[in-house]
């Protein structure tokens, strides 16, 4: 049977601890504020006694230890051990209004520091660890999308590139975990049609609008090759994956419909998943 590890690690309030738990809702063994310079040698004792999917969080209270965590992850996958990174990421003022709501006091807090110099804190600490994994900003995701992102990303192939098209709306910040972000609102707008307006790009006749569209075909076309003239690159630098973000002023009918074909049009060659920031 395989070894499946997840490792998990992020800013204080981002959402750790409601990952961790749809981990082991899925299934997984979970351990939360795993100090990382025992993590390698106590996931090895939970594998050696049977247990073969374990999800674990490690964070800012390992202190400089948290630097060790790139080291950690490569001695996993030397055992041929299915090990996957995630590092979850908000906004300062989320973050802070997320202190604010639970009265919880921030980890990394003395009595003397603010919130904001924690988490100023925080991020210097962990800054050498954020971009080695899957990172997801949680700025604008509630709890029940985070959950479903998780779940979807047990699916990832370990030795595959997997391509996130993620479709969001200007109007409401740009997503901080993309890779790439391509702005779509040159393309005609299916909102200016009354009958559009309430509709979705997964809708037939918002589909049908922009099928029909030359310059939502160019886009798109554009796009695609894009992607498959950099896709080689990436998995050459042994990226295990690529969010690619596409943005419409709203978030419901372009960026939709494009991050859905494209998700159709690369999901024979790659692992793909689609996420649809504004509708969830």
């Amino acid at each position: 049977m395989n070894n499946h590890i997840i490792l998990i690690s992020g800013l204080s309030g981002s959402g750790k601890t409601v990952a961790l738990r749809a981990l082991e809702d899925s299934g997984f063994f979970s351990m939360d504020n795993l100090p990382v310079p025992f993590a390698l040698e106590i996931i090895s004792r939970l594998i050696a006694r049977g247990e073969h999917k374990i999800a674990v969080t490690l964070d800012a209270r390992s202190g400089e230890d948290i630097t060790q965590l790139p080291l950690t992850l490569s001695k996993l996958k030397e055992n041929n051990w299915q090990a996957h990174f995630i590092f979850l990421d908000a906004s300062d003022n989320d973050l802070i209004r997320r202190f604010s709501e639970t009265r919880r006091p921030h980890p990394l807090s003395d009595g003397t520091l603010s919130i904001l110099e924690c988490i100023s804190t925080e991020r210097e600490l962990l800054s050498g660890i954020s971009d080695i994994g899957y990172r997801i900003d949680t700025t604008q995701i509630t709890p029940n999308a985070l959950r479903s992102r998780i779940k979807n990303y047990l699916n990832i192939d370990n030795n595959q590139l997997t391509l996130f098209f993620e479709s969001f709306g200007f109007k409401h910040g740009i997503p901080q975990d993309a890779d790439f972000v391509f702005d779509v609102r040159c393309i005609p707008n299916p909102f200016y049609d009354p009958k559009l307006r309430p509709q979705t790009g997964q809708d037939k006749d918002v589909i049908d609008f922009l099928e029909n569209d030359l310059l939502a075909q160019k886009m798109f076309s554009d796009i695609s090759h894009f992607i498959h003239n950099w896709t080689h690159a990436f998995i050459k630098d042994n990226r295990s994956t690529l969010t690619i973000a596409i943005g419409c002023t709203g978030g419901q009918h372009r960026s939709v419909y494009l991050a859905d074909k494209l998700k159709n049009h690369f999901k024979t060659n790659f692992s793909v998943q689609v996420i649809h920031r504004e509708l969830t």
